[in-house]
């Protein structure tokens, strides 16, 4: 059939792998230096070239994925489409490129080995020593190429550039073998296909003020003897380069003085593929990688620049208190951060979030540490809204339902997620139920009242089959629901899951008579997904994680919602039809968040 057809034309083009082209983001002096948010921007100008644009993230860590991982450890756990618990970066990723991602765009070390592993004792090796080289090394290429064709946008178009993220730091014993496959790497795809950009810091030490390229020289000169020269250097620096540190640079690093490009701190991340674009990055590549882009002027990255002045000169501010267990590091709730400074952009505010530990609200820190508990209950106090996000784990929990709790009452927006709506619906059955041991079975397995409890999946897989993972439908069961008008009045949402333990259903009844209604249910009416309080400014909580879908041009609906209600807006924005549905506000109408378009087109409805 033609259909066939097609598709075997797809598939060899896909497997000649003729044009692809290819670029690696390697990291030198010290990890954590902005690769991921450099990498999702050069993704982005080259997508707003008109580029079909993939991002692969590899982590030299031996776990499978992150799903295991401490927040302190390395962040948040990002969820996919496909159930993937992947690494943050492809968050961002996400929400710069608007693609969707799949858990095969995350590669691990161990999840090279494995498969390794698992050819070797099928026997695919037959009788051959299975060595690092070459045996890892090509599974680390093959993988790298079978990804890069995968589709990650809507239309199903294959990709032109797959941008390569190296997690680390150049020079790890645990980075080696990626260093090595890709060295191999740049002459089996031939030089025009395949190029590198070394992030490196240049250090500023305080004494002098002076502007170091030590530490630089020392990182290139180690990827060279690793066989990779870098295309370009970017140099991460609180100031801007001086031009005679970019010539030192220069000159030491063997590269050209336009091939050293300076990122140093900006207000905000939307301003980092502007300050790239400005310093020649997309002529550098079209040149290099030879890109079937006319260099005529565009209409380049207009949406980005009125974000990262939006943000500038915002001057009414709204602040919201995020009562969560991991407050010290805020990459642990990154994309909960973004969801909420995606709907602040929105209605022209700048969002102030205050963290607070949930520990410190209850009663034992008022014995034992007074002034933090009064800190924090002043910090609560003083916010135009709450949000109590995902977790694992007992500590705090009682915390976090003193905060709901005091929303309830106060008429405050309140948004629970995942682990925060489970508590809201036990908080409501201690204090308007009665059910005073009311709990969820993962904190007291003994409660007479368990409001919540363990619903395995009901297909085991891999995982283990004890975590919700992935993309699930969540039905409106109510046509008065705000969140279904905030949705746009649709029927149905598709959100991402994580979480083990669930409302118990056997129960709902009785909420639903004291006025906490559960709007939104899975496709069998088994699960509850939604959560809303009648006679409440805001009080919503939802069992999905929605801050993964949410986008710069795009906010998620309970998020937006929350800092529409925060800003005392939300009234005039439902009164108004919210004709302009959130996922809209800066988007046109082909649903592409690509940034060319006109200008008239990018103003928010004015709330």
């Amino acid at each position: 059939s033609m259909f066939e057809q097609t598709h075997l034309v797809g598939l060899s083009r896909c497997f000649s792998h003729a044009n692809m082209k290819y670029i690696l983001v390697t990291g030198g002096v010290i990890s954590g230096i902005g690769k991921g948010i450099i990498a999702s921007s050069v993704g982005t100008i080259l997508k707003s070239c008109g580029l079909h644009v993939t991002a692969i993230k590899i982590d030299p860590y031996i776990n499978i994925d992150a799903g295991t991982f401490s927040p302190y450890e390395h962040g948040e756990v990002f969820v996919l489409d496909d159930g993937g618990e992947v690494d943050l970066d492809l968050g961002n990723y996400e929400r710069f490129l608007d693609i969707r991602l799949t858990k095969d765009n995350n590669l691990t070390t161990g999840k090279i080995y494995q498969s390794v592993i698992n050819k070797e004792r099928k026997g695919d090796y037959l009788g051959k020593t299975v060595q690092v080289v070459p045996h890892i090394t090509d599974a680390i290429q093959e993988w790298v190429m079978k990804q890069a064709c995968v589709s990650v946008d809507d239309d199903g178009v294959e990709p032109q550039i797959c941008v390569i993220e190296l997690g680390g730091t150049v020079g790890d014993i645990e980075s080696m073998p990626f260093i090595e496959a890709f060295r191999q790497f740049q002459f089996k795809v031939k030089r025009e296909n395949f190029c590198n950009i070394h992030v490196s810091l240049i250090p500023q030490p305080s004494t002098t003020g002076e502007q170091k390229t030590k530490p630089t020289q020392n990182s290139v000169r180690e990827l060279r003897g690793l066989g990779l020269s870098p295309d370009l250097i970017m140099c991460r620096c609180a100031t801007p380069v001086e031009t005679a540190v970019k010539e030192k640079i220069s000159m030491f690093c063997h590269v050209e003085p336009t091939q050293v490009i300076c990122v140093h701190d900006v207000s905000s991340v939307y301003k980092v593929p502007l300050l790239l674009e400005q310093q020649g990055v997309v002529s550098y590549f079209c040149q290099r990688l030879n890109l079937p882009v006319e260099m005529k002027p565009r209409k380049m990255l207009t949406k980005w620049k009125e974000m990262a002045d939006r943000s500038d000169r915002l001057l009414e501010h709204v602040s919201i208190a995020l009562v969560g267990k991991y407050t010290k590091l805020s990459d642990s709730y990154a994309s909960v951060i973004k969801a909420l400074e995606h709907s602040a952009l929105a209605i022209n505010h700048k969002l102030q979030v205050k963290y607070i530990d949930s520990a410190d609200l209850e009663a034992t820190t008022l014995q034992d540490e007074p002034v933090k508990y009064h800190e924090a209950w002043q910090k609560l106090c003083s916010s135009h809204g709450v949000l109590v996000p995902g977790g694992f784990g007992v500590r705090g929990t009682e915390g976090k339902m003193l905060a709901i709790s005091w929303a309830r009452k106060q008429n405050k927006p309140f948004l629970g997620v995942c682990l925060g709506m489970q508590l809201a619906v036990c908080e409501f059955a201690r204090n308007v139920l009665g059910w005073e041991d009311a709990s969820s079975t993962e904190f007291n397995p003994e409660s007479r009242h368990p409001v919540v409890i363990e619903m395995p999946e009901h297909n085991p897989g891999q995982m283990g089959g004890t975590m919700r993972l992935g993309k699930r439908r969540t039905i409106f069961k109510s046509s008065s629901s705000l969140l279904r008008k905030l949705y746009g009045n649709v029927e149905y949402v598709e959100e991402r899951h994580r979480h083990r333990f669930e409302v118990n259903p056997e129960l709902t009844h009785h909420f639903e008579k004291k006025g906490l209604q559960f709007v939104g249910q899975d496709v069998e009416g088994e699960r509850m997904e939604v959560i809303e309080l009648d006679d409440h400014c805001y009080f919503v909580g939802v069992q999905y994680h929605p801050e993964f879908t949410s986008r710069p041009i795009k906010p998620s609906p309970p998020y937006f919602g929350l800092l529409l209600a925060a800003a005392g807006k939300l009234q005039s924005y439902l009164a108004k039809g919210c004709r302009l549905s959130p996922r809209d506000t800066y988007s046109d109408r082909s649903n592409n968040s690509s940034p060319d378009m006109e200008m008239s087109e990018l103003k928010f409805p004015s709330l």
